[in-house]
């Protein structure tokens, strides 16, 4: 003859010792939108700063200043 288990549900009300710790909330809709204004601006003054360096042709291609 077999015995029954003692406590046939264990794992019902687990200890509060074994409950998992939270995870980080989710990033919100704000944030994220805030991080992509980020990333946009950064690119636009990045876009900026080579439009006022000035066109930047090499010699070989440059037809103003060569008398032709």
């Amino acid at each position: 003859m077999t015995r029954p288990p003692t406590d046939p549900t264990p794992n019902v009300n687990p200890a509060p010792t074994a409950v998992a710790p939270r995870a980080a909330p989710a990033t919100s809709a704000q944030d994220r939108l805030a991080e992509a204004l980020k990333a946009n601006m950064a690119r636009r003054k990045a876009q900026a700063r080579v439009r006022a360096a000035g066109p930047q042709g090499d010699a070989e291609n440059d037809n103003d200043n060569n008398g032709v």
